[in-house]
């Protein structure tokens, strides 16, 4: 069965992504599309470097031209920010990307957007999801590329010196020039490499390159920029002396940082930094918009500037709803991905590195210096995070204990309150813990932030013991 989870449609090779999932999911978004009438107006349509993207994007707008939707197609492997930039910039109502994001090579899968660039709320992937499990092969028409091309049904684009055009035109660029930092890159063998490039080579940044070339196993490593993966760009710093180095996950839309020390910077770090950097250094004003597993600095920072922050449950789609709601300043979530007010809806990486190089230019600081005053001043919160394989049998027994049946281990602190608006989430004296279910993968997620990293991982393990999770440092 196709299902679709809080990053788009995500199964393995040869499993769930077939030819023929991909063309039930086309026909089913060219139905809605056409129950709308936004055939003629049309989708945009990318792909990144995994295995069988370029492909199964083709066989999936095949059937969107058979079904009499209009596709622009971007014939190269791009970011996934790129193709959300083209949604809104060309008025278009759909866009699709084929990636698995920051998942194993062994996957791939489907992201879709709306109208405005942002990603498919649940309403409308569950309709494309229900419809394509009614659907069969059957009932799908469709029409060669080549003749689609010809009868004008698809057509090749290149919106990239678009895309790039707007975000160099958000960011002080004179300021990067004069600073002349030099920074190493690590694409982790994904999309990004191009287009970071072009917008730091721009501003006359020093640039050093690793994990550039195509490779569908992306070096083996898993392609989602994290302590484990980041190691060969946390020697690149060192030996290079670079003042940052920068990652992006497999199609582009995360960051991952590592400070002029070698020291990976979290997620978490690099989104309270930010905030406080518009906050502060650019004088804007308006609040932050964070997903439940997400840090509570943003809380601090936002409070002390008479600003709120605003909680969301996990996916980006979520946070994009907060950001339009609230008409908030910024919006993150702990695995990398983050958005400002004015760019896209959805989170972008390459806009994430440039406006993290600009606030090192403006302020003139380290990013560890500006790491530690930001800890001085609003106090210091530290995150753990690990996951666990499930089987349907752990997943019922977990979810029954912590969502039907609402038990929890004992804490050695206060418990404030407890939510179940995603998985459960223990709001603890000077930090929290949350359990919820991946929505991308059969996997369970437990994530804590308190004072100090142990004191974070040790409230991981008490939950983990408390629901039969094997418990391993």
């Amino acid at each position: 069965m196709i299902q679709f989870g809080t990053g788009g449609w995500r199964a393995i090779i040869g499993d769930g992504f077939t030819k023929a999932n991909i063309r039930l999911i086309a026909a089913a978004l060219a139905r809605r599309m056409k129950r709308e009438g936004a055939a003629e107006d049309g989708i945009c349509a990318g792909y990144d470097r995994r295995f069988l993207s370029k492909e199964a994007l083709i066989w999936f707008c095949e059937v969107l031209a058979g079904e009499g939707v209009r596709v622009f197609f971007v014939n190269m492997s791009c970011p996934t920010p790129q193709i959300m930039f083209a949604v809104k910039d060309r008025k278009l109502p759909y866009g699709a990307m084929v990636t698995a994001s920051h998942n194993p090579a062994i996957w791939n899968g489907i992201k879709l957007f709306t109208f405005g660039g942002r990603d498919a709320a649940q309403d409308v992937t569950e309709e494309i999801q229900n419809e394509a499990n009614r659907l069969t092969e059957a009932d799908i028409r469709d029409m060669g590329f080549e003749e689609a091309k010809a009868a004008g049904m698809i057509t090749i684009i290149d919106p990239r010196d678009a895309y790039l055009d707007s975000i160099l035109r958000q960011i002080n660029t004179e300021a990067i020039r004069k600073r002349r930092l030099r920074i190493v890159l690590d694409p982790m063998f994904g999309v990004s490499l191009s287009g970071l490039q072009t917008l730091l080579y721009t501003c006359r940044c020093d640039i050093d390159v690793i994990n550039d070339r195509h490779d569908a196993f992306f070096g083996r490593h898993l392609p989602a920029p994290n302590p484990d993966t980041l190691v060969d760009l946390q020697y690149a710093v060192r030996e290079h002396q670079a003042d940052v180095g920068i990652a992006t996950d497999g199609d582009a839309d995360r960051l991952g940082i590592i400070d002029e020390t070698g020291r990976y910077v979290t997620a978490n770090e690099i989104l309270a930094l930010l905030y406080f950097y518009l906050l502060e250094y650019k004088g804007w004003k308006g609040a932050a918009v964070r997903n439940i597993a997400t840090t509570h600095l943003l809380d601090r920072i936002a409070a002390e500037h008479g600003q709120k922050c605003v909680e969301v449950p996990v996916g980006f789609k979520h946070i994009s709803a907060g950001m339009d709601a609230y008409d908030a300043l910024i919006g993150g979530e702990s695995s990398g991905g983050l958005t400002v007010r004015g760019h896209i809806s959805g989170k972008d990486g390459l806009y994430a590195a440039s406006l993290l190089v600009e606030m090192l230019s403006v302020s003139g600081r380290k990013l560890s210096e500006l790491i530690h005053d930001l800890y001085n001043r609003y106090g210091e919160l530290h995150g753990a995070e690990y996951d666990w394989a499930l089987t349907p049998e752990n997943k019922e027994q977990i979810a029954r204990m912590i969502m039907t049946e609402k038990r929890l281990p004992a804490f050695d602190r206060k418990v404030e309150k407890v939510s179940y608006m995603d998985g459960c989430k223990v709001y603890l004296e000077g930090g929290w813990v949350i359990v919820r279910f991946s929505g991308t993968e059969p996997r369970v997620r437990i994530f804590a932030e308190a004072e100090t990293e142990t004191e974070a991982r040790q409230t991981v393990k008490r939950m983990a013991d408390f629901v039969g999770l094997d418990w391993t440092e």
